[in-house]
């Protein structure tokens, strides 16, 4: 690849994570309504054999996972199409808590710690995974407001928008109407 090819061959790949987030938002609002909220550990014990809702809960837990990887991802990406420095992922944030994208570290750090919790932790207390559960519940709508205000950042700062607008009716009906 020449030189000249490098910045349209980013810009291309940034529009495609940003169409990736829209499609992440999408399929884990999917999932999530596939599942009456909130949950018990009386009622996931009651149905631990209820192939549909356990199905729906891994798609949580890989969706939401891939959704903040996701945006994470997109985030360093536009830093590097607009020549900015940042060595460290909290340096990342800090940057766009700066801009209004993240509104606090500290959310996008929970919200990333309960994502880890779900890919390491092989717990059998049902008490204990509803209540994983239900923690993911609350924070997505965080999330898809953040991947909201990162979409619309990448269009006014960069002028770049998703690949392509596949997605992009559903994500602007999931991530505005969610409180």
């Amino acid at each position: 690849m020449t030189k000249p090819d490098l910045l349209p061959a980013q810009k291309q790949h940034f529009a495609g994570l940003l169409e990736a987030m829209q499609r992440c938002v999408y399929f884990l609002q999917a999932s999530d309504s596939a599942v009456e909220w909130p949950l018990t550990g009386e009622y996931l014990s009651a149905n631990k054999k209820n192939n549909d809702l356990f199905e729906a809960l891994a798609a949580i837990n890989e969706r939401f996972s891939k959704l903040q990887d996701t945006i994470g991802s997109a985030m360093r990406h536009s830093l590097q199409l607009s020549g900015e420095q940042a060595d460290s992922f909290i340096k990342v944030l800090a940057i766009f808590e700066k801009n209004g994208v993240v509104l606090s570290i500290e959310d996008w750090q929970v919200a990333r710690a309960a994502r880890n919790l779900a890919a390491h932790d092989y717990e059998t207390d049902y008490r204990e995974v509803a209540q994983h559960f239900n923690a993911l519940h609350a924070l997505k709508p965080a999330l898809y407001q953040t991947a909201n205000r990162f979409v619309r950042y990448a269009k006014l700062e960069l002028t770049i928008a998703p690949a392509s607008a596949d997605f992009a009716a559903e994500f602007d009906a999931i991530t505005t109407n969610t409180p």
